[in-house]
């Protein structure tokens, strides 16, 4: 039971990631953004969906409107297959997310087997890291964890193959006429520059795409108003500049490091931080 209810919040959120998103009424008009089996998305949609998503993630979306459009399709292609199959819930309905809910844990309601091997070889990888627990004490969390994993991995399959047989246009153009500018951030010349300053130098070694990237940008730019003649505060991309993401063995992002006034790193943290845990 427990791996279902993890499958199908997943699903949900996969399917509806603009949240308690308003599916496809009727009475809109606007540019086509997309068209899925014939069924028409226009981008008064899109305006109306991502209003109702919360920074930094409508932003993200705004920047790359093609990955909110991506899961309207997706949700979209699941309501088609629910109506094609004419699928009768053994229990009353809300709404469409509800309707998907039932079509999911009915679709899915075989919990998938685990061998005793699999959880062996899952603990002998990650024993380092369960505080000297013995396998017996860890098997039925691994047992869990692994069993989610495959049924994840049957629904991602399941979607693959509702969409490789539908006919889906997306209309390129139309996104990139709506698409923000993403952030700007700070090159390498920049980076050499402050460490060359003589002042103290915050570095967020992250990406625009990356969550708790974004949602670390507002607690810099306040750590950089109040120092603003006291420390450098960069913004380095780690995909734009791989060079710097390896010579500073970034493999988490963000990552945050402080270098002091001789360009020596004194701070390392990993991972979304209020501005308490930093300054």
């Amino acid at each position: 039971m427990r791996n279902k209810s993890f499958l199908v919040i997943a699903a949900i959120a996969l399917v509806a990631a603009a949240g308690v998103f308003l599916y496809l009424q009727t009475g809109r008009t606007g540019e086509i953004i997309a068209t899925v089996n014939g069924e028409k998305i226009d981008i008064s949609q899109f305006h109306k969906a991502i209003e109702t998503i919360e920074e930094p993630v409508k932003s993200m979306f705004r920047e790359d409107p093609a990955k909110l459009v991506d899961s309207i399709i997706m949700r979209v292609l699941l309501i088609q297959e629910i109506k094609a199959q004419g699928f009768k819930p053994d229990r009353q309905i809300k709404d469409e997310d509800d309707l998907m809910d039932a079509f999911l844990e009915k679709r899915f309601s075989d919990t998938p087997k685990v061998a005793p091997e699999e959880i062996k070889a899952f603990y002998e990888t990650h024993k380092d890291r369960l505080d000297g627990k013995t396998l017996e004490q860890m098997g039925p969390m691994i047992e869990q964890v692994l069993s989610q994993g495959k049924l994840e991995e049957q629904y991602n399959l399941y979607l693959e193959e509702l969409r490789s047989k539908a006919d889906i246009k997306i209309n390129h153009e139309a996104l990139k006429s709506i698409a923000a500018k993403p952030p700007d951030s700070n090159t390498s010349e920049d980076f050499d520059r402050g460490l060359q300053s003589g002042r103290p130098m915050l570095v967020d070694f992250g990406s625009n795409s990356c969550l708790p990237c974004r949602q670390l940008r507002p607690v810099l730019k306040e750590i950089k108003a109040e120092n603003a003649d006291r420390m450098e505060v960069l913004v380095i991309d780690v995909y734009r500049y791989k060079d710097l993401a390896a010579k500073f063995k970034v493999q988490v992002i963000p990552t945050l490091v402080l270098f002091d006034a001789s360009g020596k790193e004194i701070f390392r943290g990993q991972g979304f931080m209020p501005k308490e845990a930093i300054v």
